[in-house]
């Protein structure tokens, strides 16, 4: 039992990893506080769902043009710089946020105005971050560390919901925009506190136009990357609605508030932490791409189920298995990302990924909302569950052929 325990946190050994994770967790709870808090507010103040699509559009909506310049950036210059320059806007705006809010003066469009500015921050932020964790441990750790990052972040997942619904009730939506700020300051301390993350190398010359081309390029040559970039993006698109649509069914199917919305996203959330336990714990795992690809399919038999659930219990339950299946399926995508990139090209090849994965986010959540608008959300998201167990039905018969289920 201790040796499994020790596989499982094996990254927990390097002091600056630790460090670097404990401040991620805490600012991903403040996160999750707002998004609670952020997504009841919109769907009060508009009673659409298009509108909660929209929102969350328009906070990933920046990557599509950004992330790929962050990448370069992130080869360029000392990642921990950007990064702590990112959580100042993001701190900024979640203040300004709850001002607004406490001052009984918000509307509509300063949330959607202020996801958008949240997004650009964290389309050059997410490359530096992801780029940033692999220097900081071993490269034989390095499956782990990624697993345990995604560890932090649906922990979080599952107290930042519960402690948002707990704030929103007890103080107010200010009071969770004004914790999610705060929490900006730990990343910031985190970051200041390394000693590890620095350029271990003079970046390349040339122009930033000549290097992002350089890391698309290489991304294109390679067939394993150009098959994991696809891969991530139809996935990102048809699964995230999920959650995006969690307070439609709190609220228009189950007849609950924001308490029943934090209840669905602490149950996927636990589900997702399930998951990524079980993926750190991998560590020989052979052939991640062939168990990835495999719970593609699986989270689109879930999300199909969930649709088609009126039984509360039942839901939750679904929730859970689908946070699991979810997380091990990006995961082990990310995981074969990093382990496939050299160090001078990761910040770029890192941030094509990001593109597909963060980038197809809002394309995904704003065609839901859409489709939503006509069909129901039920519908929407039974159509995407669809769409994920063919395209992972197809992936895996191609075998070989796809580049992925033999690595």
């Amino acid at each position: 039992m201790f040796e499994r325990l020790r596989r499982v946190f094996k990254a927990f050994t390097y002091r600056d990893y630790r460090l670097l994770w404990g401040g991620a967790f805490t600012s991903s709870v403040g996160t999750w506080m707002q998004t609670v808090a952020q997504n009841w507010l919109v769907l009060t103040l508009t009673g659409s769902a298009f509108y909660l699509g929209l929102s969350a559009f328009l906070q990933e909506a920046p990557f599509l043009v950004f992330s790929l310049f962050g990448g370069v950036l992130a080869d360029r210059v000392d990642r921990r710089r950007i990064l702590i320059a990112s959580q100042v806007v993001q701190l900024a705006s979640a203040f300004l946020l709850a001002a607004l809010v406490a001052l009984g003066q918000v509307q509509v469009w300063h949330i959607l105005v202020l996801s958008f500015v949240v997004g650009l921050a964290q389309s050059f932020g997410g490359p530096a971050y992801q780029a940033l964790v692999p220097t900081l441990v071993d490269r034989e750790d390095l499956p782990n560390a990624v697993a345990l990052n995604s560890i932090q972040f649906n922990l979080a997942r599952v107290i930042g919901p519960v402690l948002g619904g707990w704030a929103f009730y007890a103080l107010g939506p200010a009071a969770c925009f004004a914790l999610n700020g705060l929490s900006f300051l730990a990343v910031i301390a985190a970051l200041l506190g390394l000693r590890r993350g620095a350029h271990a190398a003079p970046p390349e010359e040339g122009s930033v136009f000549e290097s992002l081309r350089a890391g698309v390029t290489h991304v294109h040559h390679s067939k394993p990357l150009r098959a994991l970039v696809g891969l991530s993006f139809v996935s990102s698109f048809c699964a995230l609605p999920l959650v995006t649509f969690l307070p439609v069914f709190a609220k228009d199917i189950f007849g609950g508030d924001v308490k029943e919305y934090s209840a669905f996203l602490a149950a996927f959330g636990l589900g997702a932490v399930g998951g990524a336990i079980a993926v750190a714990g991998l560590s020989g795992l052979k052939r991640r791409g062939l168990v990835g690809v495999t719970m593609l399919s699986v989270f689109g038999l879930l999300m199909i189920a969930f649709s088609a659930s009126r039984f509360r219990p039942l839901s939750l339950a679904i929730l859970f298995f689908a946070g699991a299946s979810m997380v091990s399926v990006f995961a082990t995508f990310m995981t074969l990302v990093q382990t496939n990139v050299e160090e001078a090209m990761r910040g770029r090849v890192v941030s094509v990924y990001s593109l597909a994965f963060r980038g197809a986010m809002p394309l995904g959540n704003l065609t839901a909302g859409a489709l939503a608008a006509f069909v129901t959300a039920p519908w929407v998201l039974v159509g995407n569950g669809l769409v994920l167990v063919l395209f992972g039905g197809v992936v895996l018969l191609r075998g070989r052929a796809s580049g992925v289920t033999t690595l």
